[in-house]
């Protein structure tokens, strides 16, 4: 199951948006792009990078919000393209998207504290290191039992081979 949402950061420039895709099973991001509007297409490139690394099966379970990007025609094609099977959080219940939540709050907690970014590039290396390079691969997660999310996936790979 994936669950995806989206969330601003503050430049000088002005705001950039960030939309994530995270497994739930490992807590992997394993997909997000930034983009100076909110628009679908953010969703969309977010979702193009997941599927690129990862190959989901037809009938992977996709969670997000009702935020008007996950029910534009536009993804819900894309979803159903690629066998997604849509599930959205119930009207006004912010803790069925909890996890992706979660990890914004981290995010935030972790990278950003309170800071504006001089520029969208700005922000865009930060934030890429902070998932590509520690969230992923060296942040400990408790419901993983304080492993990385690459190392989780790693020794549930090796137990089933």
């Amino acid at each position: 199951m994936w669950v995806s949402d989206i969330t601003y950061v503050a430049t000088v420039e002005g705001w950039v948006y960030l939309c994530t895709v995270l497994d739930l099973y490992s807590r992997r991001v394993v997909g997000w792009s930034l983009s100076c509007s909110p628009g679908a297409e953010l969703v969309l490139a977010a979702v193009a990078m997941a599927v690129i690394r990862r190959h989901p099966p037809r009938g992977l379970i996709f969670h997000s919000d009702r935020g008007f990007q996950y029910t534009s025609g536009q993804f819900r094609a894309i979803a159903k393209g690629y066998g997604f099977i849509q599930s959205m959080s119930r009207r006004g219940d912010c803790w069925d998207n909890a996890c992706a939540e979660t990890f914004f709050k981290t995010l935030r907690a972790e990278l950003i504290r309170g800071k504006i970014y001089r520029s969208r590039e700005e922000a865009r290396e930060e934030i890429f290191k902070y998932v590509q390079v520690f969230y992923n691969r060296k942040r400990l997660h408790s419901y993983l039992g304080y492993l990385k999310p690459t190392e989780y996936e790693e020794l549930k790979e090796r137990r089933t081979a």
